[in-house]
């Protein structure tokens, strides 16, 4: 998120204006407004007015100098940064440990020291974070475009000041910097389609953004104008209809950054290069007005507050139960305010104070240091407060015994397994192993679990058939079998085109292919089929269900050995684990109502495809929901680690009820 210019530089109200539609588009994009289901784009209007105000300040410093001062450079990026930054910081996580679930206090104190040390985009990235669907966002994501701007700010006057002794010419200067631009733009389209994370939160991804910008500031530094009067209305017209159609083209479906970005981002370029050119009709005129520049001049501030405002409320609420449009948007509103007071109380005067505007740069800059040191201090604290609470009730309760129609344990008890701290690293041994394959991965060799002599079931699909191997294990263990699991991650063993971060997921359909083919030359004793029946596939959703169930007959054909179906287990509108860490005596409010928990037509698409071809269904339903809801806990056992993947404690559970389904049809030989 850009900062305020404090450059010295000539007033652009343009500029500022830009910075009102920017700041409104990810405002009412996070509030949830339909009409501008792009509105994230604003973020990439604002990396262009940063290049260009950054390297505008410090090329009219290198033309007066010949230098650049870099300790006089980073405090005043300190004091217009992060006073306002360390406020937020710290009263969010504040708030967070009021109101948010105490499970996902570990994240809030990532999300924190992350956002203290200047990283948290690369945390983001690390951990594979989809900003545009994440229905338990951290509580700091959105100072990943602030952790970007630092990043940039960090090695971009370095690298101008090299430049400009190591060159002395301004035009290699330039032909350097578009170089620079096109690697990076090259760079986050390639990479969009390899680990679209990646591509959203790296600096080498959205470089080439500040770099547009940074270009120009080039040109205009060496002329007033780049557009002739008469041209310069329209280029700037283009340019806001250029943003507007991104906010309202794009969506959270839309492949981002990748090629998209550019419509944002040359169109805040178009309307920047145009306004340096005087003009009564381009779109100065409304970008000047005044509420216009008030939202422009709290726009940092307005950034910092409005989404941790949004996500507290929803974290106190669940974030299994979305806060209604009407609530969000009036907290939007409200935020205008908040801002107001964060800019005229503490990013404004922090900016201008002679305690550290007249003082030398290392006293700005050991205050960076200071709010650093003490926003992870209270981060820490905040974590180590939670982690001593405890998660559980005060009663014991008898082991789980799988049944018919669960009811569920009213409370979390104290002997509750796996406990609520641990149930998302409760994992199959597939994972550990190195078994279970990564989305970039195309290996299709199994990994075999008991003797290679022993008769073989094979497992095969994505995550959700990997849930199941526990299960299977146990009984295989039991009775003298192996297991050989084929499982990869988001790609079905059913026969559809699979999409994963919005493309055709090239990797699942070559995986599969060469999955099927290993098991055809050489059959097992059973095929298990399950996968996930909310996976994303390519084509009209409304012929989905038809084409899955076509998928699965085909994959079956295919198989050329006797094959088993499990049907999908059910799935939460939240973390179960975070809900009960808040409902620690009344688990019912985190169960999962039954009638959408299930996905009934692929459930009716699978039977029928089973049916077709001769091939046994298993239902666990019966065993994870009764008539009503699906419990979160049976016994002392938390069933879910997640949204919609079973503990590996509890698949290990039901081994033996899967095995005695299973066995009637471990006798049959492959075709």
């Amino acid at each position: 998120m850009v900062e305020a210019s404090d450059s010295g530089s000539r007033f652009r109200p343009d500029i500022q204006g830009l910075r009102a539609v920017a700041v409104s588009a990810v405002v009412l994009y996070h509030a949830g407004l339909p009409l501008l289901p792009g509105g994230y784009v604003g973020v990439d209007v604002f990396f262009v007015i940063s290049g260009f105000l950054i390297t505008s300040h410090l090329l009219s410093g290198l033309a007066r100098h010949g230098r650049v001062s870099f300790a006089e450079f980073y405090a005043r990026r300190a004091r217009r940064i992060l006073p306002a930054s360390f406020v937020v910081l710290i009263l969010s996580t504040i708030a967070a440990v009021v109101w948010f679930p105490p499970v996902l206090m570990s994240q809030v104190w990532r999300g924190a020291v992350a956002t203290a040390l200047y990283v948290p985009n690369v945390l983001f990235a690390v951990q594979g974070t989809d900003y545009l669907a994440d229905t338990a966002p951290s509580l700091f994501q959105h100072y990943w475009s602030l952790g970007v701007e630092e990043q940039f700010y960090l090695i971009w006057p370095a690298l101008l000041a090299l430049g400009w002794k190591a060159f002395g010419s301004k035009t290699v200067l330039k032909v350097v910097l578009a170089l620079l631009v096109a690697a990076s733009f090259g760079l986050g389209v390639w990479l969009t389609f390899v680990s679209q994370p990646w591509a959203f939160f790296s600096l080498p991804t959205r470089a080439w953004e500040l770099g547009l910008g940074a270009a120009i500031a080039f040109q205009l530094q060496q002329r007033s104008r780049l557009i002739p009067a008469k041209a310069a209305p329209i280029v700037g017209w283009l340019g806001i209809l250029a943003i507007v159609a991104a906010s309202i083209l794009l969506s959270s479906n839309t492949l981002f950054p990748g090629y998209w970005a550019a419509l944002p981002t040359l169109g805040t370029a178009a309307v920047i290069a145009a306004g340096a050119t005087a003009s009564r009709w381009g779109p100065t005129s409304v970008l000047s007005t005044p509420p216009m520049q008030f939202l422009g001049l709290i726009s940092y501030s307005l950034y910092l507050v409005h989404w941790p405002a949004l996500v507290v409320p929803q974290a106190a609420v669940g974030f299994g139960n979305p806060l209604p449009l009407r609530s969000t948007l009036s907290i939007a509103v409200l935020c205008v305010p908040a801002a107001w007071l964060l800019y005229r109380f503490v990013e404004n005067p922090m900016r201008s104070t002679p305690f550290l505007a007249k003082a030398r740069p290392r006293r700005s800059l050991w205050g960076a240091l200071v709010g650093s040191l003490v926003s992870i201090s209270l981060a820490s604290a905040a974590f180590a407060g939670s982690s001593a609470t405890q998660l559980s009730s005060t009663t014991s309760v008898a082991a789980t015994a799988i049944s018919e129609s669960p009811v569920g344990t009213a409370f979390v008890p104290t002997n509750l397994t796996p406990s609520l701290r641990e149930a998302a690293d409760d994992l199959p041994a597939l994972y550990a192993d190195g078994c279970h394959r990564s989305a970039p991965s195309t290996d299709s060799r199994g990994c075999l679990y008991g003797s290679p002599t022993a008769p073989q079931i094979v497992l095969f699909g994505d995550s959700h058939a990997a849930q199941w191997f526990p299960a299977l294990h146990r009984y295989a263990q039991q009775h003298g079998l192996a297991i050989m699991a084929y499982t990869k991650s988001s790609c079905p063993s059913v026969w559809v085109d699979s999409v994963n971060d919005g493309v055709i997921y090239q990797q699942c359909l070559t995986w599969r292919a060469a999955v099927i083919k290993r098991i055809a030359a050489k059959p097992p004793r059973l095929v298990v089929l399950s996968n996930y029946s909310r996976e994303l596939v390519d084509g009209n959703p409304a012929t989905r269900d038809a084409r899955w169930q076509q998928g699965l007959i085909d994959t079956i054909d295919q198989l050329g050995a006797p094959a088993a179906v499990i049907l999908d287990t059910p799935e939460f509108a939240e973390t179960p684990a975070d809900c009960l860490s808040s409902h620690l005596d009344d688990t019912a409010s985190c169960d999962a109502p039954r009638d959408r928990a299930l996905n009934p037509g692929i459930q009716h698409a699978e039977v029928t495809a089973a049916s077709r071809t001769g091939t046994p269904v298993l239902d666990p339903t019966i065993y994870l929901c009764n008539a009503m809801t699906c419990p979160a806990i049976q016994g002392n056992t938390l069933v879910y680690r997640d949204k919609h993947h079973l503990t590996a404690t509890f698949s290990s559970l039901l081994g033996p009820t899967l095995g005695a389904h299973l066995e009637p049809y471990l006798g049959r030989r492959p075709k």
